[in-house]
């Protein structure tokens, strides 16, 4: 049954090479479809809103739109788009091409993908330090030995996450307070991202801009152009897309709060969808207490041996 799955989703992903204008796809139904059958099995109530569509707000073409997968990868239109529809389709078809690829026994986290991983990152330590979870190159061999079976975009997923709180300074600051990288991930990769947690991250990012007014701007400038780049290379893009919407959701509440320094640099960019007020959260920037970051969770153990890993030492 598998293999007769994989030479179907083989035959679709051909079609949606070839481009053909005799051939004509319903993309997006085939999306829904694929992840409506990957749901089959789950709690009820959970393929009602399988895929997220977003368009970025436009007065006219070339138009932009984003689907979020199920377990939060993003993609968006390749093509310049000049109806909404069309950046839609566009947007579907990426995700598709991508879901089905990432079906093909190739794309599954094995032992020998793990060993290939590991002599790649392999550059200043040495292959057998993957055995030490202290290490580096071992927390990463952890976290791959974790997603064994598993796709590359499940890893990806979980990874993004990561890559957020390194990019926000998160991980720093429980570097300085000395919490282990094994509680930290173990915590992270059961969490998942959550407006709870991008509401701390704008609130990181307003006090950045409060002490050197205009930083917001640029970083939210670097953001965007990332992220147009990496959706005309149809790669995945939730991490990029979550950098911008952090830093447009933390413009925003410059804006609330009087400081017309930062409108200067760009405005802000949002999207179609529900956007979340700012909660008077944890800062990485300031003395606060680290523990409303983890209330209802396992607590973070103290560790002095300090690697390095997505910003660990």
């Amino acid at each position: 049954k598998i293999e007769t799955i994989q030479r179907e989703l083989l035959c679709i992903l051909n079609l949606l090479t070839l481009r053909s204008p005799t051939i004509i796809l319903n993309v997006v139904a085939i999306l829904h479809n694929f992840w409506e059958q990957k749901q089959t099995g789950n709690a009820a109530g959970q393929t009602e809103s399988l895929l997220l569509y977003e368009s970025a707000p436009s007065p006219g073409p070339p138009y932009v739109c984003y689907v979020t997968l199920p377990g939060g990868s993003c993609f968006g239109n390749y093509k310049v788009c000049d109806t909404q529809a069309e950046a839609r389709r566009d947007a579907a078809r990426v995700a598709l091409m991508n879901s089905l690829v990432n079906e093909l026994p190739c794309r599954r986290i094995s032992p020998q993908f793990i060993s290939q991983s590991l002599q790649q990152a392999a550059r200043e330590s040495a292959v057998k330090d993957a055995c030490d979870s202290s290490t580096s190159i071992g927390t990463y061999s952890l976290l791959l030995n974790s997603y064994t079976g598993r796709t590359m975009l499940e890893f990806q997923e979980m990874m993004t996450i990561f890559q957020l709180l390194h990019w926000n300074g998160t991980l720093k600051a429980l570097r300085e307070r000395q919490c282990s990288r094994q509680s930290v991930i173990a915590y992270y990769s059961q969490r998942g991202l959550d407006e709870y947690m991008r509401s701390s991250m704008a609130l990181d990012w307003l006090g950045r801009e409060q002490r050197s007014p205009g930083i917001l701007g640029v970083e939210l400038q670097a953001a965007q152009r990332e992220l147009v780049l990496a959706r005309r290379q149809g790669v995945e893009l939730r991490f990029n897309k979550e950098k911008t919407e952090i830093l447009s959701l933390a413009l925003s509440q410059a804006y609330i709060h009087h400081t017309p320094e930062v409108f200067s640099q760009a405005p802000a960019h949002s999207y179609k969808q529900e956007q979340f007020p700012l909660h008077t959260l944890y800062s990485q920037d300031t003395d606060d207490e680290i523990t409303p970051m983890f209330s209802h969770s396992p607590t973070l153990h103290k560790n002095t041996t300090q690697t390095d890993f997505c910003g660990f030492k």
